[in-house]
C-alpha cells in the first residue's frame, strides 16, 4: 500500500505516512533509525544485528524517493543508508509497540542507553585477559 502523503514534522522529529484507506502511520526519527532495514543496523545474517544506541535525539535531514516502492532516509547522525519500502514501513507501523519493547529490552540487557553519550566521550572495547 503507498501512501498518499508523507509528512515530515521536524520539531517532534516525527515521520507521518498518510493512506487513501486507512489510518495514519505516525514513526518517529529515533525508532525509523534504530529499525533501519540497512546492513549496518540488520547485518548479513539472522544474529547478526548490530543494537543501536543513543539515538534518543536522532532527526531525519532529508527524505528520498527511491522508485515506486521505498523512500530512502538521511539521519543527522550521519546514517543514510536504509531503503524504507512501503511495505516495511506498514510493518513497522503495526507493529510499533512490541517492536519498541524489544528494543527497550535488548538495551537494559546490554546495559545500554537511549541517550547519547556526552560530545568527546570515546568508546573503547576491552577484551578480557584469560590465562
Amino acid at each position: 500500500m503507498v501512501p498518499t502523503e508523507i509528512k515530515l514534522h521536524r520539531k517532534s522529529a516525527r515521520l507521518e505516512l498518510n493512506y487513501a484507506e486507512r489510518k495514519p502511520v505516525v514513526l518517529s526519527a529515533e525508532f525509523l533509525r534504530v529499525h533501519s532495514p540497512s546492513a549496518e543496523v540488520r547485518g548479513h545474517g539472522r544474529g547478526q544485528e548490530v543494537l543501536q544506541t543513543g539515538k534518543k535525539f536522532v532527526a531525519i535531514k532529508q527524505i528520498e524517493s527511491v522508485g515506486n516502492y521505498a523512500i530512502k532516509l538521511n539521519f543527522d547522525d550521519g546514517h543514510d543508508s536504509g531503503i524504507y519500502s512501503w511495505e516495511y514501513l506498514l510493518e513497522l507501523g503495526e507493529q510499533q509497540g512490541s517492536l519498541w519493547q524489544d528494543y527497550l529490552a535488548k538495551l537494559h540487557k546490554a546495559g545500554q542507553t537511549r541517550e547519547p553519550l556526552p560530545t568527546g566521550t570515546r568508546v573503547i572495547q576491552i577484551k578480557p585477559i584469560i590465562d
